[in-house]
This record gives C-alpha cells, sequence and structure tokens, in this order.
C-alpha cells in the first residue's frame, strides 16, 4: 500500500522542542533549527514549496510576496497572535487563510506590562545598575534614588481588550486607578469588575494619567495612534510603557519630549524599526530615562508551547476540512 504524502509544513523560526517533535508527528515538517531568520528570498522559497507556512511576526508576508507563492500553499498559520506582518487581505484574495493564536499570551505580556509599569517610576533598572555596573554604593540615603509611588496614581489603558483588562486586573492590586480608551466600550460589567472609568477621547484621557499603557493592536488606525501632536499632550511627570506593538508610537517625537524633560520617561518591549532599536532611545536608557527590553513580553516557555498547539490545532482542523478556530476574518483587520 502506498504511504499517504503528509502535507509539508514549512516553519521559519525555532519553535520550543516539544511542539517540533509533534509537528515532525504530523506533517512533513521542514524546520529552522538553527533559528536564523529567512531572508525575504527564502520566505518566498519556503511559501513555493509549502501546503502550510508557520510565520512568526520576524517574517513579512506582504503583497508581493504573497504574489510569488506556490499553488500549493494555502494556510498561513501564524505563530502569534499578531498579523500585522501579514498582508491578510491578499492573502485571501489568493484563496490563502491565515490564523493566529490569541488568547494564549495575555497573561504573559500583562505580567511584562505590569513588571514595567513598575519598573520605571521606581527606578529599577537604574538601581540594579549601579551593583552590577561597578558603580560605587557607599549605603542607603534617605534622599538617594528616589523613585515615584505608584499606589494612587491614575493608569490609562489604550486598547481594553484581553490583554488590558489583564493588565487592569493587576494594576488595581497595586492601588491604581483605571482609566481606558478603547474602539468600543467594554460590557459594563466588565468595567464594573475593574472599577474602570472609560474615556471616549483619547486626547482627554492621556492628558491627565500619570501612567500610560499601550496594549492594543497593529493595525492601520493604530498606526502612530500616539503622534507627535497627541505626545505633547502628555504631562511632563507621565511615563509611557509599551508592550505591544512599536508602530503605535511615533519613537522619534517620543525621544524628543524625552530628551527635553517633557516626559519623564517609559518602558518600551517593542520598537518602531524592529529589530533595530533608535540609537536616541539607547543613549536614553544609558541616561536611566527608559527602560529598553528586547520584545520579551510573552517570552515564557509555557507560552511558547500554548502557542504551538494552536498552530497544530489550527493545522489539523484545516487539513481535515473543518474551518480552523482561530482564523483571521476581514472584520478583524
Amino acid at each position: 500500500m502506498a504511504k499517504i504524502k503528509q502535507p509539508v509544513v514549512v516553519v521559519t523560526r525555532k519553535l520550543p522542542d516539544s511542539i517540533e517533535v509533534r509537528m515532525r508527528e504530523l506533517f512533513d515538517a521542514q524546520l529552522n533549527l538553527d533559528d536564523a531568520p529567512l531572508s525575504q528570498s527564502g520566505l518566498i522559497e519556503a511559501m513555493r514549496s509549502a501546503d502550510v507556512l508557520v510565520p512568526t511576526v520576524t517574517d513579512r508576508i506582504d503583497a508581493t510576496a504573497l504574489g510569488k507563492a506556490g499553488d500549493r500553499l494555502k494556510l498561513i498559520a501564524n505563530f502569534g497572535n499578531g498579523f500585522d506582518h501579514i498582508d491578510v487581505a491578499k492573502a485571501i484574495e489568493r484563496g490563502i487563510t491565515v490564523t493566529n493564536t490569541p488568547g494564549v499570551l495575555t497573561e504573559d505580556t500583562a505580567d511584562m506590562t505590569m513588571a514595567l509599569i513598575l519598573a520605571v517610576p521606581r527606578r529599577l533598572a537604574e538601581g540594579a545598575a549601579v551593583l552590577t555596573n561597578e558603580k560605587k554604593w557607599s549605603g542607603w540615603s534617605p534622599t538617594w534614588m528616589l523613585g515615584h509611588r505608584i499606589w494612587g496614581k491614575r493608569l490609562g489603558i489604550i486598547g481594553m481588550g484581553r490583554i488590558g483588562q489583564a493588565v487592569a486586573r493587576r494594576a488595581r492590586a497595586f492601588g491604581l486607578q483605571i482609566h481606558y480608551h478603547n474602539r468600543r466600550r467594554v460590557a459594563p460589567k466588565i468595567e464594573q469588575e475593574l472599577s474602570a472609568t472609560y474615556w471616549d477621547s483619547l486626547d482627554q484621557m492621556i492628558a491627565r494619567m500619570d501612567i500610560i499603557s499601550v496594549n492594543c493592536p497593529r493595525t492601520p488606525a493604530t498606526y502612530h495612534l500616539l503622534s507627535a501632536r497627541r505626545l505633547k499632550l502628555i504631562r511632563p511627570d507621565a511615563y509611557i510603557v509599551n508592550t505591544a506593538r512599536g508602530e503605535v508610537i511615533d519613537e522619534d517625537a517620543l525621544v524628543r519630549l524625552i530628551s527635553d524633560g517633557k516626559i519623564a520617561g517609559a518602558g518600551l518591549d517593542v520598537f518602531e524599526r524592529e529589530p533595530m532599536v533608535n540609537p536616541k532611545l539607547l543613549r536614553l536608557a544609558r541616561a536611566d530615562k527608559v527602560v529598553l527590553l528586547p520584545h520579551m513580553g510573552s517570552a515564557t516557555l509555557e507560552g511558547r508551547i500554548d502557542m504551538g498547539e494552536k498552530v497544530i490545532v489550527n493545522i489539523r482542523a484545516f487539513l481535515d476540512g473543518h474551518r480552523p478556530p482561530d482564523r483571521v476574518l476581514p472584520s478583524m483587520l
């Protein structure tokens, strides 16, 4: 009896071992064992040979790349929640289904957001550097390394989806007052649970907050949502935290305002031109004005395994002729 041919599943980055083992069992899985990002030509070659592509945020799957994909490619099962790196409309036009992995990163990203909300006003990175960068520490002093209390402060959350709500729950436990701006107002039950105040006007909200947390997805509507004009509305003693997407903030304008003392500081896990980090931001970090992390908000082993399992569920459902549970729809764009 002839052996049934397995579908070719091309995975563009190294995944947790348990996920790769399972993919090898189920599919003709072509893995990226050295974890080097694919070049654009390498990505296009993968799209020509695959039945299913499993990309990540580091892969730019634009209209040009999709135009060169092979006829075999019928599913892009994204390893990640965001899909702004994929031209979903073009994929659908070509008859290619796109899926993602929503929900599994919520708690991990919210943890990191809360860590930055604490780290920036309390100067945690700066304090740690005193002991690790061979700076002289002469001991405790009543007026040394003073930060700012977060208890009782106003937190403005931009994007009150799963992650925004998870941030709000954590922030309430630290005594922060919860305010939010969202494309749509959340249900009254959620507002009551979180003691959250809704602001229809983003301009008015950010002008009154002590800390601003960016938790919205990257879409055409949110590109530079925090524009130079809006950033100028923020109080000079306020802080910005971003664990969503770097493109939501006009990074150059943010650098200028922090450098000029017109915004107190920022905690950033994402950057506008990743993986390149603005050299001016790095200088601000060395001057202890900002805390920078290398896009590690969702970086837990548990989260990555959960993501991989969702990818496998989506692939199997699609190959079995069923609708994948995490299909990206045009209405989500």
